[in-house]
């Protein structure tokens, strides 16, 4: 079978449309091969829809969709999803709950002589850690050993594309986050190609190689984690990737930054652009400037205090919430054995390596 060289999955210009409204808006986007991308947005924000454009579920309004190449999707024209060779693992994972772990991961290879099957099946359970399980029902089994099943199921008939929607929702964190580095594992050592669908950012960075920041129908960024945290398009992805809290500052002439807490040193990243300046230097400016909860840190002897206004316990640290003198608050992560009461002012001070900057919110 040919394959061409290009990426695997590619999106053009997609939009997608309910009567008059656009659900999903001149998107474009490319998946290389054995390349994990993920999707990441609120509810409504249009991921699911195009996850279900891709599969061949939903017709496009505009634009195209290539598999190896060949266009699968345009207005018009659709190719049926059994002919597409994607497989799918959903939220409730859909397992046959009449057929054994065997059977359900056998499902699909119905076309294949039996010993062929067979040895696929019990290969697919190996992978997935569930070589003693074949013959127990899904009822038996554990949320995450369910989800292992429907990944085995889907991975089964050795698929181009796999898509996955919200697969670990149902699931308690901790557990999600443990199951999201096997799964890409077991996607890496199976050189399988796959999108994920999810609304969680823990998720998304312990799965996929690259991510896009949807919103309203539309992509804000798509880049690897370490970007969308350290290096943010605009306000919406900085807030909705990882914790902080906007606070105002001013940027000076030497092309540093000044909030309430002190003067910010290390990497600027203005909004994606360069600071405006006038062949002196960055111009002096006021601007709003992120900090995360470990830009700010705990330190006794700083003269600059700040009280706190909620605490969440989490095992080695606490997240606090911390009012400035200003009324402005920000987060700081604290090493638990450092338990201080609501209402207690503590010594605060600035260790940030990436400051975020964007121009003064009207």
């Amino acid at each position: 079978m040919h394959t061409s060289p290009g990426p695997l999955v590619e999106l053009r210009g997609v939009a997608h449309a309910y009567a008059e409204h656009r659900v999903i808006d001149s998107l474009s986007f490319a998946v290389p091969r054995r390349g994990i991308a993920c999707l990441l947005g609120p509810s409504g924000c249009g991921k699911t829809t195009l996850l279900r454009c891709i599969a061949g579920f939903e017709q496009l309004a505009a634009g195209e969709i290539l598999l190896d190449g060949e266009v699968v999707s345009r207005p018009g024209f659709t190719q049926p999803p059994e002919r597409r060779r994607i497989g799918m693992v959903f939220q409730d994972y859909a397992l046959f709950p009449h057929l054994s772990v065997a059977a359900n991961v056998a499902f699909g290879l119905s076309r294949q002589p039996r010993a062929e099957r067979e040895q696929r099946m019990r290969e697919m359970l190996r992978a997935v850690g569930l070589a003693d399980s074949a013959h127990r029902y899904p009822h038996a089994l554990s949320g995450g050993q369910q989800q292992r099943v429907a990944l085995a199921r889907a991975l089964a008939s050795r698929p181009r594309l796999l898509l996955l929607d919200e697969p670990f929702s149902s699931l308690d964190v901790e557990l999600r986050e443990r199951l999201a580095g096997e799964v890409r594992a077991l996607l890496k050592a199976q050189d399988t190609t796959a999108i994920l669908v999810t609304h969680d950012q823990q998720e998304a960075f312990a799965l996929a190689d690259e991510i896009g920041v949807m919103r309203d129908g539309r992509i804000l960024q798509w880049d690897n984690a370490y970007n969308l945290y350290h290096r943010p398009a605009d306000r919406f992805v900085a807030d909705f990737v990882g914790l902080g809290n906007f606070v105002p500052g001013r940027v000076t002439r030497g092309g540093g930054v000044e909030v309430e807490l002190g003067a910010l040193q290390g990497e600027l990243h203005f909004a994606g652009a360069a600071l405006p300046g006038d062949g002196g230097g960055p111009v002096p400016m006021p601007v709003d400037v992120l900090l995360r909860p470990d830009d700010v840190v705990h330190d006794d002897n700083s003269p600059v205090r700040a009280r706190v206004v909620a605490k969440a316990f989490r095992g080695a640290e606490i997240l606090y919430t911390l009012r400035l003198s200003s009324g402005a608050q920000v987060l700081s992560l604290v090493p638990s054995h450092h338990d201080h009461a609501l209402g207690e002012a503590i010594g605060v001070r600035l260790a940030a390596d990436h400051v975020i900057v964007f121009p003064r919110a009207p």
